[in-house]
């Protein structure tokens, strides 16, 4: 399997991350979806950081400064109000994106 993030994946991922977990620096966030990925998709800053600033550029996400658990300073982020109907809108076109592909990955059966 490519361990690259699929276009328009990583959003939800972050948005469901943050919705399951609460509020996430930037670290946390890129362990949890190692951890959830089974060790498949490793981000680094380059991918994660733009995805975070996107996400808060639409108001999905909102940023704060905190104090992490190493007791240093980091960005947090949070889920919005908007960001939580963003879910269910991101979430359904997706499973529609997936029902279509089962639809082209099924194995013919009899005739062509």
């Amino acid at each position: 399997m490519s361990r690259e993030v699929l276009q328009g994946t990583l959003d939800l991922m972050v948005l469901r991350t943050l919705d399951a977990m609460g509020p996430q620096h930037g670290l946390g966030l890129a362990r949890r979806i190692l951890q959830v990925s089974e060790g498949i998709l490793n981000l680094n800053q380059g991918t994660l950081y733009p995805a975070l600033l996107r996400l808060e550029q639409r108001r999905w996400i909102r940023s704060r400064w905190g104090i992490s658990e190493n007791n240093r300073k980091a960005k947090f982020y949070e889920l919005t109000a908007r960001g939580r109907k963003q879910i269910g809108e991101e979430t359904e076109s997706w499973e529609s994106t997936v029902s279509l592909m089962a639809k082209f990955l099924a194995r013919p059966t009899g005739g062509e």
